[in-house]
């Protein structure tokens, strides 16, 4: 039967002051409801897998299989599939593909600088660094939904801004009243590299879509009302930062963190989280300052990677004082072959 014809029968058999008390009901069941949507869980990792399939990679598919057993609605993946002394070929890119197949629930990445910008290395293969990214464009970024198994539609930024068509790997979903998008933001100082034109302009261009991108996230938030947005990209912001500013003049995180990000986190209001990978050790805090002061609703998760085969388990409730809640996942271990 339907709750309000139920709630129509006992009413017209109880006595008037519990009868009032039923009333009010669906009142409570609709609070208790708007409480469970401003709520999501979520699966950060990066940096992963780092070393040989047979050992490394054995690893980070254990802990897949922890992730596919958890509770949380789909994954971040930060960057960084493959270490920074490995060869960046298509088969290693083929592998890493792969691997994202093996999430039960959809997983979103965004790239790192190990898979593109460092490939110039002899021990990485010498390769051309943009003939890299687009071969990891054109592998992992074809289609309009998330990758594993089970897939979920995402915006991408040539598809809302359209004068920024090569940057496919930008891409934005929403989730309850919370708002996800993932920023084309690498180590090796974002490749802004000065001595080197060509790497100069690509940082460049990417730079300002980036930007547009972010303040596009920003303006549907506050057009929107949503309660917190959530921005994932591979560098580790702050390592670059000086003992006078956190992004001086030679940062490539500049213009995109420290002019965009900052201020505009700033003046939402609501709960920012920043989630990066690259320097392979656990943080969460509020580090981020406008001349000298803490921007206190701007919070950063650097998860681990590299030998820390671990990824974290993020719960967000926007209308909590303490909005974040974290836990680690570390790999089911049982034998290989088993």
């Amino acid at each position: 039967m339907d709750m309000r014809l139920w709630i129509f029968f006992l009413a017209d058999h109880l006595p008037p002051k519990a009868a009032m008390k039923l009333w009010l009901l669906p009142l409570l069941l609709g609070w208790c409801v708007a409480l469970s949507a401003s709520e999501v869980t979520f699966i950060a990792l990066g940096d992963l897998p780092y070393g040989k399939d047979d050992s490394a990679g054995f690893r980070y598919r254990q802990l897949i299989a922890t992730i596919n057993q958890s509770r949380h609605e789909f994954s971040i993946h930060v960057g960084d599939i493959k270490s920074g002394s490995s060869v960046c070929s298509d088969e290693e890119l083929l592998r890493q593909r792969e691997h994202f197949n093996l999430y039960e629930r959809p997983v979103i990445y965004t790239p790192g600088d190990n898979e593109w910008t460092d490939c110039h290395r002899k021990s990485n293969g010498g390769y051309d660094p943009l003939e890299r990214l687009a071969r990891l464009r054109s592998v992992f970024f074809s289609s309009l939904s998330s990758m594993g198994k089970r897939s979920m539609q995402v915006a991408t930024q040539p598809q809302e801004q359209p004068e920024f068509s090569q940057f496919v790997e930008n891409r934005r979903w929403q989730k309850n009243s919370i708002l996800f998008l993932t920023v084309h933001i690498v180590g090796s100082n974002n490749n802004f590299e000065s001595r080197d034109p060509k790497a100069v302009a690509e940082f460049f261009d990417r730079d300002r879509a980036n930007i547009g991108w972010i303040n596009a996230a920003f303006d549907l938030a506050e057009r929107k009302n949503l309660e917190a947005i959530v921005i994932a990209f591979q560098a580790d912001v702050l390592e670059s930062a000086s003992r006078f500013s956190q992004f001086p003049s030679h940062s490539g995180f500049k213009a995109s963190v420290g002019d965009t990000i900052i201020p505009r986190s700033r003046k939402f209001g609501r709960p920012v989280l920043l989630i990066s990978g690259d320097s392979h050790e656990f943080k969460f805090g509020q580090p981020f300052t406008i001349q000298g002061e803490s921007v206190s609703n701007l919070y950063q998760l650097v998860v681990p990677g590299n030998q820390d085969v671990r990824a974290v388990q993020v719960t967000i409730d926007a209308r909590s004082t303490s909005p974040f809640s974290l836990s680690m996942i570390s790999p089911i271990t049982h034998q290989k072959g088993q």
